[in-house]
């Protein structure tokens, strides 16, 4: 999810995405630890969407 994207998410539905990418993240790195993935750069790729997700809710809050 690019930030452009974030950026037009409401508060709502950013705490919706983070929520469910949190549980994404969780579920990934367990399938990971049982049997590789065959692209093991999607756990990568969903933290930083978190860490983008997290630093825009601050961001909003401090405002």
């Amino acid at each position: 999810m690019k930030q452009k994207e974030i950026k037009i998410l409401s508060d709502d539905e950013l705490v919706d995405k983070l929520g469910e990418l949190s549980k994404t993240l969780y579920d990934t790195k367990v399938t990971h630890t049982v049997s590789p993935l065959e692209n093991p750069l999607q756990i990568r790729n969903i933290r930083r969407t978190i860490a983008r997700l997290k630093a825009e809710i601050s961001n909003r809050s401090q405002k």
